[in-house]
């Protein structure tokens, strides 16, 4: 694990970690990126570049994300909770549904 993440204690600290990929790997204005931000055409990337965001997030936490994730986290701050959760650092997110949490605990090594 990278050095520069060895902060992030809490959802808060890996959404202003995910603000900051978005702003400086994609150019997005930061205004932009709150956390009422739909993913989908809301922030300006197109689907490509949101996978590579996920495939960026998952990398760096050593964490996986199931297929179908930008179905289920459509706003900034459902990624970054999601996120959160599947790295050990907050409770489930009210958004996940059963079988999206069960794909999710089949990939990941999450704490009950």
């Amino acid at each position: 694990m990278s050095d520069a993440i060895l902060g992030i204690t809490n959802w808060m600290h890996l959404f202003r970690w995910i603000v900051k990929l978005i702003r400086d790997e994609y150019g997005v204005d930061e205004k932009t990126l709150t956390r009422a931000a739909l993913l989908d055409g809301g922030i300006g990337l197109s689907a490509e570049q949101l996978e590579q965001v996920l495939d960026h997030i998952a990398e760096t936490f050593e964490i996986h994300f199931p297929e179908g994730t930008l179905h289920e986290a459509v706003r900034l701050e459902d990624l970054c909770t999601l996120s959160a959760w599947l790295r050990g650092l907050l409770k489930k997110p009210d958004f996940v549904t059963a079988d999206f949490e069960g794909r999710c605990r089949a990939i990941n090594a999450i704490p009950a």
